[in-house]
C-alpha cells in the first residue's frame, strides 16, 4: 500500500494547527531547527522515522494516521 504523500503532509500541518502550534514550537519540541521541520511539513525533506514516532507522541495518534494509512487516530 503506498502512502499519498500529500494527506500525510497535509496531517502534519492539521495536527500542528488542531494543536495551536506553529512551526517553531514543534520544531523545539523534536529539538530541530524551525526551517528544517519546515522542510519536512512541505515536503521538500523525507521525515525520518525517528520524527514520525516523536511526532505521534507529540499530538496523541498513530503511526498510521500521521502517514494517512488510516483515519483511526
Amino acid at each position: 500500500m503506498a502512502v499519498d504523500k500529500k494527506k500525510y503532509l497535509r496531517r502534519m500541518r492539521e495536527l500542528r494547527e488542531d494543536n495551536d502550534y506553529v512551526q517553531k514550537q514543534v520544531a523545539a519540541c523534536l529539538k530541530i531547527d524551525q526551517r528544517v521541520y519546515s522542510r519536512y511539513e512541505t515536503g521538500v525533506n523525507a521525515l525520518p522515522v525517528a520524527l514520525v514516532y516523536d511526532l505521534c507522541e507529540l499530538y496523541g495518534v498513530s503511526s498510521d494516521y500521521l502517514l494517512g494509512i488510516s483515519d483511526r487516530k
